[in-house]
């Protein structure tokens, strides 16, 4: 069984790229996860690579960036690729099946017209007030 949860903090904002051949977004960053052991001499934390596939990444360059905190869970993957230099090159990093937002934007989200503000707290667009089943 190949399953990971992880939660920590952004180390930087979230980086967004398409697939050539079909547009597909992915989205890359690397979460600081806290180490629940210290031993002296040792670093705090861990930082892990992340990579979210299809809509969350589109989801996840819109709505968190550097300092938020998340979960994430998904499957450790490892690949291999050669450079122009003919070097091996190797990379372990998660491959996420859910990025959950567990803190609230601390400014006004990332681009205009979101509707996700300091005030409101939420993290998806906000809804109208006519749109509400109460």
């Amino acid at each position: 069984m190949n399953k990971v949860a992880l939660v920590g903090r952004l180390t930087k904002d979230p980086e967004v790229r398409y697939t050539a051949n079909n547009q597909t977004p992915v989205a890359k960053f690397t979460i600081a996860v806290n180490r629940m052991f210290k031993q002296e001499g040792q670093p705090d934390a861990d930082f892990i690579p992340i990579v979210v596939w299809g809509k969350p990444a589109e989801n996840c360059g819109k709505y968190i960036g550097k300092g938020r905190l998340v979960a994430v869970s998904g499957r450790i993957q490892t690949r291999s690729w050669d450079d122009q230099e003919g070097k091996r090159h190797f990379a372990t990093e998660v491959t996420a099946d859910e990025v959950h937002f567990l803190d609230k934007a601390s400014d006004v989200s990332k681009g205009s017209g979101s509707g996700v503000t300091k005030e409101s707290g939420d993290f998806y667009p906000a809804e109208e007030e006519d749109d509400l089943p109460f």
